[in-house]
């Protein structure tokens, strides 16, 4: 149930119409319902593995609070962190281990090792609900919030349909207490929703499935096989996985704030960072949050000295690198993102310096993040570490031809609509297009919208790309 497709949008409309007629506890009640319902169109088989963690943590944070041995609370944690990261191990990373192994014994001289049928599904979103059920029960742990004594409220937070497939990752102490207590209908919030669900389609058929269509055709090698042709496959990349998990993420939040919840904030303009360290702090910020607060701090963070700064930033951003996906690939863009921290913070120090808005620095700097950015992007999308080595060869060489003219047009109109967004969000300091001006404005570009929506959309719908991981 794509959120893109008439059917998501008629299964929302029955749920928010029967749901405003409930009671708290009702509500809860129907929204678990309907959330295991929207998981299970995906795929009912790995539903009863989603209750099955649910219920594990959910015994084990009770636990947790109630028992007054320190060595039996860290004992309970443990085996919770073990569950935990076992399930999303086996299911997300057996199949690479298993091919690299092969690779490995084949180089050594063994060939042809049977694999039979050891090829593992991956259950949607795993990655997601897995690291909200370790948020929570290492904040139970920590004391930071309380262990839910209520299995739907608990099932609830970490089922709740909106976020569930790809985010964003919900913090304990932000989305459990929404689910603990009533919500009552604002208009105001209600009207924001549907303002940031059409933003987000928007995002994702306009700008993010259009962009497609080049970075396909770039990395596939049909649009050409020289350097103009990597520049236009990874910029219309770079464009195309944010506004689809952009776009993603304005959807999950206007549909949770038709149900009278409220998400984080996701994205900030990640493309306007003049730093690596401020696009991290503008770029899928729920994940790179919980690296900080979970992996990168509980290693020591910076504060044992400057070489195990840098060994903490290097292993947070290839495990990073690696949640995104079992390919080598994402190891090395992780890599590469590790690195260029740890060199920023080597020339800058341990904050960020302070820019001057209208600065010339501003702008060299945001030129070079932007490419620094793009460039990693190469690994994300490549399909191997040969097939990115080799887009990065044919930067070597650069021969124009006249398919060319046209795909550098249609980026920069893509492109230029992605930055315009940006630019009026930045200014605005607002979640949606003129969110702060007056009504009229607000709901003639809603109109300009989708219109352009109906006119402009991708003729073939893309899957959105983060529910891969």
């Amino acid at each position: 149930m794509l959120f893109d497709t008439p059917v998501y949008f008629v299964f929302l409309t029955l749920v928010v119409l029967v749901y405003w007629r409930l009671n708290w506890r009702r509500q809860n009640s129907l929204l678990l319902a309907a959330s295991y319902f929207f998981y299970g169109w995906w795929d009912w088989r790995f539903l009863l593995l989603m209750i099955a963690s649910t219920t594990i943590d959910y015994i084990i944070a009770k636990k947790i609070e109630d028992a007054q041995n320190p060595a039996a609370r860290k004992l309970l944690l443990i085996a919770s962190l073990v569950v935990n990261f076992s399930i999303l191990g086996f299911f997300k990373y057996f199949n690479f281990f298993l091919d690299s192994t092969a690779h490995a014994l084949d180089v050594l001289g063994v060939h042809n090792v049977p694999r039979g049928m050891l090829g593992i599904i991956l259950p949607p979103g795993i990655s997601f609900y897995t690291f909200q059920e370790v948020a929570y029960i290492v904040d139970v742990y920590a004391g930071k919030i309380k262990a839910s004594r209520n299995f739907v409220d608990y099932g609830l937070f970490i089922s709740l349909f909106p976020h569930l497939i790809a985010g964003p990752i919900q913090r304990p102490s932000h989305l459990l207490p929404q689910v603990q207590k009533p919500r009552v209908f604002q208009a105001t919030a209600f009207q924001d929703g549907c303002m940031l669900i059409l933003m987000g389609l928007f995002r994702k058929c306009v700008i993010a499935d259009n962009c497609a269509h080049l970075a396909n055709a770039a990395f596939s090698g049909k649009l050409g096989s020289d350097g103009w042709s990597v520049l236009i496959g990874t910029y219309a990349f770079a464009w195309q996985i944010y506004g689809d998990f952009s776009g993603y993420s304005d959807l999950a939040r206007g549909s949770a704030q038709l149900l009278g919840f409220h998400f984080m904030v996701n994205f900030r303009q990640p493309y306007l960072a003049v730093s690596l360290q401020d696009f991290w702090h503008r770029w899928h910020i729920s994940l790179s949050t919980w690296l900080r607060d979970y992996l990168y701090i509980p290693l020591g963070g910076n504060r044992l000295g400057e070489r195990k700064t840098y060994r903490n930033l290097l292993l947070t951003m290839l495990l990073g690198g690696l949640w995104h996906g079992a390919n080598w690939t994402f190891v090395i863009w992780g890599a590469i993102q590790g690195l260029v921290l740890s060199f920023e913070k080597f020339f800058f120090g341990q904050h960020e310096q302070h820019v001057a808005p209208h600065s010339w620095t501003k702008w060299v700097r945001w030129v070079i993040t932007f490419q620094i950015v793009c460039f990693s992007w190469i690994f994300f999308r490549a399909e191997s570490i040969s097939g990115a080595l080799t887009m990065i060869h044919n930067l070597g060489h650069f021969q124009w031809t006249s398919d060319y003219t046209a795909a550098w047009m249609f980026l920069a109109i893509l492109g230029g609509l992605g930055f315009a967004i940006d630019l009026q969000l930045e200014s605005s300091g607002s979640e949606y297009l003129f969110q702060k001006s007056s009504p009229v404005l607000r709901y003639s570009t809603a109109v300009v919208a989708m219109t352009m929506l109906i006119l402009f959309s991708a003729s073939d719908r893309q899957a959105f790309i983060y529910f891969q991981f």
